[in-house]
């Protein structure tokens, strides 16, 4: 084609590329009031001691639905 300038293309980056290129966009936000509370709750709860206390009560397998593991239950709900 003659007469006809050619430019490189430039790729348009969205800014999920840029977090996966890790220019830092996923490091400069703001923590959410939900993880302020998990960390707040793992420096001040003995999990070790509380999960003793708690897995003699807690339900077993067996028959039915099978329960929800105890660490996982008493943290993320």
């Amino acid at each position: 084609m003659r007469g006809v300038k050619r430019y490189p293309q430039m790729k348009q980056q969205t800014l999920a590329m840029a977090a996966d290129q890790d220019n830092g966009f996923e490091h400069s936000r703001k923590p959410t009031r939900r993880e302020e509370f998990l960390r707040t709750m793992q420096t001040i709860v003995p999990w070790a001691a509380l999960c003793q206390v708690i897995e003699p009560h807690y339900p077993k397998a067996g028959n039915g639905r099978p329960p929800i593991g105890l660490v996982w239950c008493l943290k993320n709900r």
